[in-house]
């Protein structure tokens, strides 16, 4: 440890941070337009300039160390001339751009030029012009302001692991941008817009739409895929203008994907808001008295069931499961997508080691699963441990996919599976090896015939190589969307039988279901379950309700209410509960708090511990036959990243990505 004093205040930090984390240590503000805390620095904006004594000129403070002994000045009059004469020369070219630009309000430039730079300006001559550069369809770029601070070249290269951004020509003559001009490739290009200290990169959907002032500032959780990633919905009378992700160290760091950002435009499209019912082969508009009042006449005496979908939140999941129960029916299900998940353990269906746990781990075997299309902030963490060093990947899966990372391809499908089970194959020495190894299982690989086998096969290769242990727990089940991890927890696994006479779907989509069944659609958008119905109830998006989510990890995390449902919608468990009154089976709750009281009587998941990282203490595997595990090939459970569910379905920003990235969505 470093002794070093900051204008007076002595601070201790650990040998080789830089005199900028030591003067944050102290408690002093540096600025700072180059240097992030997840790049790499690059010293090249040189606004953090600080005065180190006997120094003969001011010093970088984010590409200097620290030494023990050291005295720092961030205050004096050499550093505030420095930093006055370094803001000036940044805005010798930048444009008078801040009552137009998208960045004004939020602008660490602005920020920094009132509080660090001059009151005016000695430069008379014309500003350069730089062309715009086309990044895709959710990037926009102004690039006049650019400062060249490199941030976005250094997120694309080490984070997103695309290097496809960089500079251009020397001196004043410089630009950011793609060597040839085309669409940034990576599902996290959204993250650009934040880390840019200027309004050189700012949202094309959002562009011109309102000012941060403006926004009413919600705290949520994504659930457009199954990481839980941390976000803040921004909103202006009723309608969701931007989503943005917010910081949390153990799942997302600060990164968020372009999905979950982006598609909010389809939460005011091909909604439904107002409860139908069918009439003679046809569809007309109900009231919710109609409609509770058909469900019960549909559902008396009949065999019925319930399937929950992909988006449902945890109170509406054990409220139907609730209402089922009272109308004595077990015939719950919420494997929509027929993943073959043995719920009878939790470790069984969570990402055990944790999303943060990823960076402990010194060995990965990848399984049926494209993490960077079913999860790119998961994904990203991988490589942030790759470039971390000595991190061997197996991959076993399609050949030639991009993961963004190195990794030896083990094989296609079952036959390599079976044989790293068997303790065959080359790539068991390398888990074996492993003080720390861990296996990613993809959800679509449990989807084929054989998928309890496979989930068996997973199991039995982490047992067998080092993944269970006492203090690590290296079995990973990744999920695809925010909702599917609360109902395994709440039991809806039972299944469906092929004689039920009454189908309730909670924003599920019908699969087989039987001919002449009577089926109550209950969600947000109308898709294939709403066209099959006999009865629809509208409900609310996850930005339309205060809702409990289950991450892949088995994190418990709550979103808020940001703007109301539309229409004649409401919360999804308020609905069930005012349909029990007229089906005899009232629902022992009428408050949130009396739901999530039950929802910890249920399962413990829910009684409100703090997630950690756990052991294995018991290595019994999921019931499956390692041996039935066939030898076909892995195929990629999500084949449009962009409009995987049915609010992304819906957004016409989601479309043009597609269009953009997916030629045969153009065609």
């Amino acid at each position: 440890m470093a002794k070093v004093t900051v204008d007076g205040i002595e601070v201790e930090v650990p040998n080789g941070v830089s005199v900028l984390q030591a003067c944050e240590a102290a408690g002093k503000e540096i600025p700072r337009f180059c240097y992030h805390e997840r790049l790499s620095v690059a010293g090249n904006c040189r606004m953090c300039l600080v005065e180190v004594e006997k120094a003969p000129k001011p010093i970088a403070s984010c590409a200097y160390p620290v030494a023990d002994g050291m005295k720092v000045f961030t205050d004096s009059p050499m550093v505030r001339n420095g930093r006055r004469g370094v803001m000036e020369f940044l805005l010798i070219n930048h444009p008078l751009d801040c009552p137009i630009c998208d960045q004004g309000g939020e602008c660490d430039l602005q920020d920094q030029a009132v509080a660090f730079g001059k009151d005016a300006s000695r430069y008379r001559e014309e500003k350069r012009a730089v062309k715009d550069k086309y990044l895709g369809p959710l990037v926009k770029t102004i690039m006049n302001r650019c400062i060249q601070c490199t941030r976005c070249v250094r997120f694309a290269t080490e984070v997103a692991g695309v290097p496809e951004l960089g500079a251009t020509n020397r001196g004043e003559n410089m630009e950011i941008g793609t060597y040839v001009e085309k669409a940034l490739t990576t599902e996290l290009s959204g993250n650009l817009i934040d880390i840019c200290p200027v309004g050189a990169l700012t949202s094309r959907p959002y562009a011109f739409v309102s000012r941060p002032w403006e926004l009413r500032k919600t705290d949520s959780i994504d659930v457009l895929d199954a990481t839980g990633t941390n976000i803040r919905i921004d909103a202006r009378s009723g309608e969701v203008l931007r989503i943005m992700p917010r910081t949390n160290d153990d799942v997302n760091e600060e990164w968020m994907a372009d999905r979950g950002r982006f598609a909010f435009d389809g939460l005011k499209r091909r909604r439904l808001d107002r409860p139908w019912i069918r009439k003679g082969g046809k569809l007309v508009p109900a009231s919710w008295m109609e409609a509770f009042t058909a469900i019960a006449e549909g559902f008396r005496g009949k065999k019925l069931g319930a399937v929950v979908g992909d988006l449902v939140d945890a109170e509406a999941t054990v409220a139907l499961r609730d209402l089922m129960a009272a109308l004595g029916s077990t015939n719950l299900e919420c494997r929509v997508d027929d993943a073959a998940i043995d719920a009878s353990r939790r470790d069984f269906y969570t990402f055990n080691t944790g999303i943060a746990g990823i960076e402990e781990a010194d060995a990965l075997l990848i399984i049926g699963s494209n993490p960077r299309i079913e999860s790119p902030v998961i994904n990203a963490r991988i490589r942030k441990r790759v470039v971390a060093g000595s991190f061997p990947i197996g991959f076993i899966g399609p050949r030639g996919l991009d993961l963004t990372y190195g990794h030896d391809w083990l094989g296609e499908g079952g036959a390599t599976l079976a044989a790293l089970a068997g303790g065959s194959h080359r790539f068991n020495e390398v888990l074996r090896a492993a003080k720390r190894p861990m296996l990613i299982l993809g959800r679509g690989a449990l989807t084929r015939g054989d998928g309890a086998a496979v989930l068996a096969a997973a199991w039995q290769i982490a047992a067998q190589n080092n993944m269970l242990q006492a203090d690590w727990h290296g079995f990973n089940l990744l999920h695809q969307f925010g909702g599917q991890v609360a109902p395994l927890d709440l039991g809806f696994t039972t299944g469906i039988p092929a004689d039920v006479q009454g189908l309730w779907l909670l924003g599920a989509e019908p699969g087989g279901v039987p001919e002449g069944a009577f089926v109550v659609y209950q969600g947000h958008h109308g898709e294939a379950g709403a066209a099959r119905a006999d009865v629809i109830l509208p409900g609310a998006a996850y930005t339309e309700k205060d809702a409990t989510w289950v991450n892949t990890e088995g994190r418990v995390q709550r979103g808020r209410l940001a703007v109301y449902p539309p229409g004649e919608a409401r919360e999804d468990w308020k609905i069930i509960r005012a349909a029990s009154e007229l089906l005899g089976a009232r629902l022992p709750y009428d408050s949130l708090d009396g739901v999530r009281a039950r929802l910890a009587e249920v399962s413990p998941a829910f009684a409100g511990a703090e997630f950690t990282p756990h052991g294995c203490t018991d290595q019994t595997g999921p019931a499956g036959d390692v041996a039935a595990v066939s030898d076909a090939a892995f195929t990629p459970s999500v084949a449009n990243y962009w409009q995987a569910d049915v609010i992304s379905r819906a957004s016409a920003t989601m479309a043009e990505c597609a269009r953009t990235y997916l030629p045969q969505a153009a065609e």
